[in-house]
């Protein structure tokens, strides 16, 4: 991937600041964005020369546009989109609050949607790719979970339409489906202590087929295969250890 240029939202931290590594580690140059500057810039620092920190918040179209120049100037044109940036939002249905579930998919959803608007010319130009986060969350019904799952299923009836209509422009999209892996995305939600999270993941890795929960690396191989897939598009991939598959005990 040496000379190629990326873009990965959300990037100062989890699935995106692994995305970048990986990407930065093949030669490629890369521009990471995030709303909290100083995780994006140590970052940045941490990985070298050819990775861009540009503090934004990919819900505001003054900073997409500008996040988008920065991308164009670093690297020279764009090769690929990783739409990683998100948020989460958890309630019961008795208790759902109207801008709460606005904000949600404005972050998770709209957001991705404008940013790919902006990027498609540059794709192009060099039959490029897109790449969008799903979710286990709509492979697997966690009660409680209804505005983060339906955020992600729209993600991923967004990437096979956008597939379908970019086909002709040679630009890819594709969609990767985690299974249960510890972010920050959890802490930002409130769902409780880092402590608390570690309970529910340990309790979590008994229902994936493979006895564990991810590692945010581990989903980063797989968007950085589906971004150097020339054949691929239009992809659910499920990246889950085996949680989708709805193992239960005999």
């Amino acid at each position: 991937m040496k000379g190629q240029s990326y873009l990965v939202t959300g990037g100062g931290s989890g699935i995106g600041e692994a995305t970048a590594e990986q990407l930065i580690a093949l030669g490629a140059h890369v521009t990471i964005c995030g709303r909290r500057a100083e995780n994006i810039t140590q970052v940045a620092a941490r990985l070298g020369d050819r990775c861009l920190a540009v503090t934004a918040d990919v819900t505001q179209a003054e900073d997409r546009a500008d996040l988008v120049y920065q991308a164009l100037a670093h690297g020279g044109g764009l090769d690929g989109l990783v739409s990683n940036a998100g948020n989460m939002y958890r309630a019961p249905i008795a208790e759902f609050d109207q801008d709460r579930l606005l904000d949600i998919f404005n972050h998770n959803v709209i957001s991705g949607m404008m940013l790919s608007q902006l990027v498609v010319p540059a794709l192009a130009a060099r039959q490029g790719s897109i790449v969008f986060l799903g979710s286990i969350h709509t492979r697997r019904a966690f009660p409680g979970a209804a505005p983060y799952a339906a955020t992600k299923a729209a993600l991923q009836t967004l990437t096979q339409v956008m597939a379908a209509e970019l086909g002709a422009q040679k630009v890819r999209v594709n969609c990767v489906i985690p299974g249960a892996v510890m972010t920050q995305i959890n802490d930002r939600a409130g769902l409780g202590s880092t402590e608390d999270l570690a309970i529910r993941m340990t309790a979590i890795a008994p229902m994936h087929a493979l006895g564990r929960i991810g590692q945010p690396m581990e989903v980063a191989e797989a968007i950085v295969f589906l971004l150097q897939s020339n054949w691929t598009t239009g992809a659910l991939f499920d990246v889950d250890g085996g949680l989708g598959l709805g193992l239960t005990a005999l």
